[in-house]
């Protein structure tokens, strides 16, 4: 047994004792009209000659659905909700309480989040039931009581501590015991080794910050890979005689055909880890060896970032600023494919935001929800692609409007028409630096009379690896890498190189950050761009303005210790210094 928690950092269950929710928990029902007045009646008679919770009586009576129930209790008891079917439950944090312990005082513990243990109850008043419970958690770790439906909390006890959940276990499970590798059937459920271990991979992938799951059929072998902080991971092979059950699974989940096995397909399903939701967009696409899935991790929490949050420099974050309060104009945010240049343009939109505008997106797709804004998605077969859907925007009386994406001269047209009727516009562009966004807009057929005064500011980023805090180490800077910094090697900078702990996965890395090219578009620049100057010739002009470089930014952040060379190799083109 663990020692006993600091009982000040324990979150005491909500004030209201319960028998005040025994009390409302009828009316509450009549006013939803999810049951009668005659039966709440019969099941208070019943309670009288018994000790169950009026809750579960009018349960066992068939009164009130156990899911309708349990929402109720638990906005009525100002807590969150436990799915049982959508959420994920960690198996490192089940195995710190012991199981007699979770059925005799019906609690389940079955996720820490920034030192809160989530724990799922039928009562979350029960303070006996917490104080146990507190005992064999680490110190210091805070308790977050979920309400469960008392029959679902039944269901997931047992599935927590009566199955293996842990990759390895289930996969130990699968070689050593006399398993169906076919897909799971309707009565099997969450018994069947393969939907536990598809559970256990996602849990896995989250857990450490994985924004793609990678699984790739060979001819033998299933390779399972992660893509953590821009880098693909290999995590495990798995003998092919799973696939056909695992790829299965993930498409029941995705609801795509499980027939159809040779066009690719897209899906998508939500699972619920700690006290956030996390989407899974998934992708099939058939290969030589089968079918090749992946799943794009779309967590909320992670994001929807301040601008501050992305890491952008001081200096820039000003400027930044200073374009952002300007009333009308376009700007572009560059950048190849997984870069965050949406995670930029929400960050933006969230900085922006407010009851005092109306605030418009076309998007393909919608990634986030985010409050206030009304956001659109690009369908294929429908009207509503970029073009047709930024025209209907502007019916729509907005003050900004955010296009995902400029492919062509039309939507490309109406973004600067947008911009020339007086509304801030938002958007991205496949360039390799901000300023060839203007010729790249030419050749979609914009004049460049019309670009100056109409572009505000280009920006372009990328996404680089940070050291890990706990383990990097500095040392003096040899002349290669002196040359790469465009430094003095005879004065040799002291820079941070990756050394890999157990806190990194040994990585020597923990999470991105961003390196920018911000170009604030003046009357200058508008005059040389209106006169069809070449990017060199706008290039010169920005930095004569002091407008840095992606690889000038990058470089400021080396010599800071955020990260290093090899990172900032992988995302920059330096090959002219090597």
């Amino acid at each position: 047994m663990s020692p006993p928690a600091d009982r000040q950092s324990i979150e005491p269950a909500p004030p209201a004792p319960a028998g005040k929710i025994s009390q409302r928990i009828g009316e509450t029902l009549i006013t939803l009209g999810l049951i009668t007045e005659d039966q709440l009646e019969i099941a208070l008679r019943e309670k009288q000659n018994s000790s169950k919770m009026l809750g579960a009586i009018l349960v066992e009576l068939a009164f009130v659905s156990a899911s309708d129930l349990n929402k109720v209790l638990a906005d009525t008891a100002g807590v969150e909700r436990f799915d049982v079917d959508t959420t994920l439950v960690d198996p490192d944090v089940v195995r710190l309480v012991p199981k007699e312990i979770a059925e005799t005082h019906r609690v389940l513990a079955f996720s820490i989040i920034d030192g809160q243990a989530l724990v799922a109850m039928a009562d979350p008043y029960d303070v006996v039931a917490l104080d146990v419970l507190r005992q064999y958690l680490p110190s210091g770790t805070g308790i977050r009581p979920w309400m469960c439906a008392p029959a679902d909390l039944n269901t997931v006890i047992d599935r927590a501590y009566g199955y293996e959940l842990s990759i390895d276990g289930i996969l130990n499970e699968m070689d050593t015991g006399q398993v169906d590798l076919s897909a799971p059937g309707a009565d099997e459920g969450y018994s069947h080794p393969v939907v536990r271990l598809v559970d256990a991979m996602l849990l896995d992938a989250v857990k450490q910050g994985a924004s793609d799951l990678h699984f790739e059929p060979e001819a033998l072998f299933v390779r399972l890979r992660y893509r953590v902080d821009g880098t693909m991971h290999e995590v495990r092979t798995l003998h092919k005689d799973y696939w056909a059950a695992i790829s299965q699974r993930l498409k029941i989940i995705s609801a795509m055909n499980i027939a159809d096995k040779f066009n690719p397909q897209d899906g998508r399903f939500t699972f619920t880890f700690g006290n956030h939701e996390i989407d899974f967009r998934v992708s099939a696409l058939p290969t030589v060896h089968g079918e090749n899935i992946v799943l794009r991790v779309l967590d909320k929490s992670r994001a929807l970032m301040t601008l501050e949050e992305l890491g952008i420099t001081e200096n820039n974050l000003k400027v930044l600023h200073r374009v952002l309060k300007r009333p009308e104009g376009i700007v572009i945010v560059t950048g190849p494919t997984g870069s965050g240049k949406t995670t930029t343009l929400y960050a933006i939109l969230n900085y922006i935001n407010s009851v005092e505008v109306n605030i418009m997106t076309l998007e393909d797709p919608v990634e986030y929800e985010m409050p206030l804004i009304r956001q659109s998605q690009v369908k294929e077969g429908t009207r509503v692609n970029f073009t047709d859907g930024v025209r209907a925007i502007l019916r729509q009386d907005p003050d900004i409007v955010l296009i995902g994406e400029i492919r062509d001269g039309e939507t490309a047209q109406m973004a600067l028409r947008a911009a020339m009727t007086g509304h801030q516009v938002y958007t991205t562009l496949h360039t390799n630096d901000a300023l060839s966004a203007m010729p790249r807009l030419i050749d979609l057929g914009l004049q460049p009379g019309l670009l100056a005064g109409n572009v505000i500011a280009a920006m372009a980023q990328r996404l680089v690896r940070k050291l890990c805090t706990k383990c990097n180490e500095a040392r003096p800077a040899d002349s290669d890498e002196c040359r790469i910094l465009g430094v003095d090697s005879g004065e040799p900078p002291e820079i941070r190189h990756a050394v890999g702990c157990a806190e990194c996965r040994d990585t020597g890395y923990a999470g991105r950050t961003t390196i920018v090219e911000l170009v604030p578009i003046d009357e200058e620049l508008d005059q040389i761009i209106a006169a069809g100057a070449s990017k060199v010739e706008l290039k010169a002009c920005a930095r004569a303005q002091g407008c840095k470089s992606i690889a000038e930014d990058g470089i400021g952040k080396v010599l800071a210790g955020e990260i290093d060379i090899p990172s900032l190799l992988r995302a920059v083109d330096l090959t002219a210094r090597l």
